[in-house]
């Protein structure tokens, strides 16, 4: 949404912004490229009519992952832009050839050596398949599309929460968009967007880690303008493992001191818990989920399928005292519960950064977490809202 503001001259408002340090990277992307940012609260209004470079910053693009959503709107908008390799965790290869392959099917061309050089050559409508469910590159081909005249379908669309929250801020800008919600997505070009004002939809992952939080150490917890809708649909993994919720007036409430049991498979065979494409379990929560199994009773298989770092995390919680089996790569068995002891740690990525936050609140001693920038990076002033919550927590700088 950050990206779509330079899709028009017309003010852009979002309000409900998360305050990490991806979304501030993100403004200081947008700031130097001269659009013009304006950060209340939780509420930026941006205005691209000023913008005047087509090069991204280096530095700010190996800072996050997202700086790549530039390359749709910029290209379509201002006919070229040069990108930088993005950032991101280290969980894994994440190639750009499904951007890459979808932009060049709009006509956009795009030179691979670095700094990428992407330039809008003739633009035209196209019949995409996406030889993967990307969230991003989906965004990329709908951010391009929505100003190239004429039908682009998109087929094998990411269809997550926040793709959908995207589109519909598109179609609120002036877009032509249906399929929300689906794999399979049209979109009728037009001449030009307008500014818009928009409520970014709440974060399940986020919501799902607090919640998370308040099971592992026997509270209570009670979630405001929680989405209800979204948790519902990926909850089913982490009721498999005992975590059980109510909703009351749009209000999410967990209840304390909550015995957590695996719910074994049919004919009591262990169940595997693994990722995939909405609306399958998120890889986002896959290591919270870890953490959550080492404290429910039972045995349950973990299959990691879309990234290949993004188990070795656990060998710090086997550290911990967790009865975790690290099979390969991709799968992880847990047998719980077993309790949990504080260590000196260090978060090798955001998910797993706040997986290992929440192992240290439910362990007996104390635990210290390096590198937590990592964590920063998705959630914001985690410390601060966990010692509200009660968490006996200290941030040293």
């Amino acid at each position: 949404m950050l990206a779509a503001c330079v899709l028009t001259d017309e003010t852009v408002v979002l309000s409900n912004i998360p305050l990490y340090e991806d979304v501030y990277t993100m403004l200081r992307i947008l700031e130097a490229l001269g659009v013009s940012v304006n950060l209340r609260g939780h509420t930026v209004t941006l205005c691209a009519k000023g913008l005047r470079r087509r090069k991204l910053d280096a530095r700010l693009c190996r800072e996050v992952r997202s700086s790549i959503l530039f390359a749709g709107p910029m290209a379509v908008r201002y006919g070229r832009v040069i990108i930088h390799p993005p950032g991101g965790d280290g969980i894994g290869r994440r190639p750009l050839d499904t951007h890459f392959e979808a932009l060049s099917m709009l006509g956009i061309k795009v030179d691979e050596r670095r700094p990428y050089v992407i330039i809008a050559r003739r633009l035209k409508p196209a019949h995409i398949v996406l030889s993967e469910a990307s969230v991003t590159a989906t965004g990329n081909a709908v951010m391009a599309a929505v100003l190239i005249p004429g039908l682009t379908t998109i087929f094998n669309a990411a269809c997550e929460p926040h793709v959908q929250d995207l589109c519909h801020m598109l179609n609120k800008m002036g877009a032509k968009i249906s399929g929300i919600g689906t794999n399979y997505l049209a979109v009728e070009g037009v001449g030009q967007l307008h500014g818009v004002r928009h409520r970014v939809m709440p974060d399940y992952i986020e919501a799902a880690s607090f919640m998370t939080a308040a099971i592992l150490t026997g509270g209570a917890l009670s979630v405001d303008d929680a989405p209800i809708d979204s948790l519902d649909l990926v909850g089913r993994p982490l009721r498999q493992l005992g975590m059980t919720w109510t909703v009351e007036d749009s209000k999410l409430r967990l209840r304390a001191n909550q015995k957590l049991r695996v719910r074994n498979d049919f004919d009591s065979a262990v169940p595997k818990i693994e990722d995939g494409p909405w609306p399958s379990f998120p890889s986002d929560l896959m290591s919270v989920a870890i953490v959550l199994a080492s404290q429910s009773r039972g045995t349950v298989l973990f299959f990691e399928k879309m990234f290949e770092s993004r188990m070795y995390f656990v060998d710090q919680l086997v550290e911990m005292g967790a009865r975790i089996v690290l099979c390969d790569p991709h799968r992880v068995i847990v047998s719980g519960p077993t309790p949990l002891r504080g260590i000196h740690m260090t978060s090798p990525d955001i998910r797993a950064g706040m997986a290992l936050l929440l192992a240290a609140l439910c362990a007996e001693g104390e635990s210290t977490i390096d590198a937590v920038e990592y964590i920063d990076r998705g959630y914001e002033q985690v410390d601060r809202r966990l010692r509200k919550l009660g968490a006996g927590i200290t941030r040293i700088k």
